[in-house]
């Protein structure tokens, strides 16, 4: 970009870039304790000034209409995928109470905790403080008055400039405890508004955290699940002669023999009940027979050289992994289903008729083929279960057909962006090369012709991850044998590193690989397998163009 084409805001980050650059490199040794100390609190208080000023960054995107024009589902989809914003969730809340935005009249209204963004401006409150006060407020009686709560935010604020978050906390249970000190003004509405359940993402371990909030009604009713269901002894996993379902119906010396070997703890119980339940559920048919046209239980991929070696993880069509542990004992009383692809491509042998809905077969069919675990709209996570079966070839009204080889998964709002408008995507079949049978998305540019299709990348990295393990890599092209490396010569070079240090130098690096389970030794200089599934990382060489999402 030409210098006479910089904004003024443009300009100003550079210079904000720059002066990083500088403290980035300065020296601090000769600086003295009580300068170090100041410097520390003033990054602090610069870190919680730009958490602030970066709302309006991302409202500014949001203001403009630039979320449709690059094709995202929405705001969040944007901040996740092309601002890369870890809690963008989070990010999103907190704009809503401490961001100014615009009205539907076009005036900036001020913040909604006004107090409290105030304090973020002067650097005096990070986002800690800002969840904390956040969830106190949302955590008063809708009957307290306006001014009751207002009144409350601003004290909250007050006290966020100079507690810490855990303090704060504490500060905030006192204040909640003013305004309604026998719970008198907590009603229905106010429960209700609290209720909540989130389902964290899988760990390493493919473990998640489930956090929730009941209401009373469903703690009641959770509590005879534990009751019945989690008695020492019932529905152990680890215990084949426990026994399972209703301690009631349970034979009573078969339970007595079970309870002297469970080594559970109370918490393991209630998890191993509530497990046992939602197998019954699934098990009996409560969720129907349909849903998104694929059956409502658990439907998991997994590739067959994994599954013959016994090595490998699956997926599930609400794309969850499971460990090929539980893959095996879940397929033990399942239906089996083969997927067969044509010359080994993701092209499926099976056509489908000419009806507007796919079928059952055809959605199993297109969740085998590599990808096909979700919306196929490149960036998108939406695992399959969510997700619709598009025309990707040509639309059903003008003339489209439902066959396996002309559709493809698309979540409903992706589904809903394919047009011929600047900012909806084209569609199509890719017909030749590795990613043959798969859909090609095409963002429709403001002008100009469009890009070249690309495909959705997300849900196969484990796929990706495999090959590389064995022996390929990242790129579509497998990885050129290595030359040997070039003798070491005998004296080393002017200004060089000596041989005696290089060789300390390999030593660690060995003993490095050693304990990372990452690190894979290869012939020449070992290299991380983390570092090649990372964008920046990757020489432009040797990357993938579709593994990351491109942006526009």
């Amino acid at each position: 970009m030409s210098e006479e084409h910089v904004t003024e805001v443009e300009a100003l980050y550079q210079q904000l870039h720059a002066v990083l650059d500088q403290i980035r490199a300065v020296d601090t040794t000769p600086t003295s304790a009580d300068a170090i100390m100041k410097v520390a609190e003033e990054h602090e208080r610069a870190y919680r000034r730009m958490s602030g000023i970066g709302h309006r960054r991302v409202l500014d995107v949001s203001d403009r209409g630039l979320v449709g024009e690059l094709g995202y589902r929405g705001l969040l989809d944007l901040m996740l995928h092309r601002l890369r914003i870890p809690d963008a969730r989070r990010r999103m809340t907190h704009m809503r109470f401490v961001a100014e935005m615009y009205s539907l009249q076009g005036e900036l209204m001020e913040p909604r905790y006004a107090h409290l963004a105030d304090a973020i401006a002067d650097g005096d409150a990070a986002p800690a403080h800002v969840d904390v006060v956040i969830e106190t407020i949302r955590k008063i009686p809708s009957s307290v008055p306006a001014d009751v709560q207002d009144a409350a935010e601003a004290l909250m604020a007050d006290f966020a400039r100079t507690l810490t978050p855990k303090q704060l906390t504490a500060a905030g249970v006192h204040l909640l405890e003013r305004i309604d000190p026998d719970g008198s003004l907590v009603d229905d509405a106010d429960r209700k508004k609290r209720r909540q359940m989130s389902l964290g993402n899988q760990d390493s371990q493919s473990m998640s955290e489930l956090d929730a909030v009941l209401s009373p009604k469903a703690r009641a009713m959770l509590e005879v699940l534990f009751a019945a269901w989690a008695a020492p002894g019932m529905n152990n996993p680890d215990d084949e002669n426990s026994p399972s379902g209703v301690e009631s119906d349970a034979d009573i010396e078969k339970l007595k023999e079970a309870a002297k070997r469970d080594r559970r703890t109370p918490a393991q119980c209630r998890h191993d009940a509530f497990e046992a339940m939602l197998k019954a559920v699934l098990d009996g048919g409560a969720l129907g027979k349909s849903h998104r046209g694929l059956p409502p239980h658990l439907v998991v991929k997994i590739d067959e050289s994994e599954l013959r070696k016994r090595a490998g993880v699956g997926t599930t069509a609400t794309g969850s992994h499971l460990p090929i542990k539980d893959v095996l004992e879940i397929a033990a009383e399942a239906q089996w289903h083969l997927a067969v692809f044509k010359d080994h491509t993701a092209q499926p042998l099976y056509l489908g008729t000419s009806k507007r809905l796919a079928s059952r077969a055809q959605r199993l069919a297109l969740f085998a083929q590599p990808g096909g675990s979700g919306c196929s709209t490149p960036g998108c996570s939406q695992p399959i279960a969510h997700a619709e079966i598009h025309h990707a070839e040509k639309d059903w009204a003008k003339g489209g057909r439902t066959n396996i080889d002309e559709t493809a998964p698309a979540c409903p709002r992706h589904n809903r962006m394919v047009g011929p408008k600047p900012g909806q995507w084209t569609t199509r079949i890719i017909r030749e090369g590795p990613d043959a049978g798969r859909a090609g998305w095409s963002l429709n540019p403001v002008s100009g012709p469009p890009p070249p299709p690309r495909v959705n990348r997300i849900h196969e990295v484990g796929e990706l991850f495999e090959h590389y393990l064995r022996g390929g890599s990242i790129s579509e092209a497998p990885r050129p044998p290595e030359t040997p490396s070039p003798a070491r010569p005998t004296t080393p070079p002017a200004g060089g590193v000596r041989p005696r240090r290089r060789q300390r130098k390999k030593r660690t690096l060995v003993r490095r690989i050693g304990r990372d389970p990452l690190v894979r030794p290869r012939r020449g200089r070992p290299e991380p397998i983390v570092r090649q599934l990372s964008d920046e990382s990757v020489p432009t060489s040797r990357r993938r163009p579709d593994l990351v999402q491109d942006q526009q």
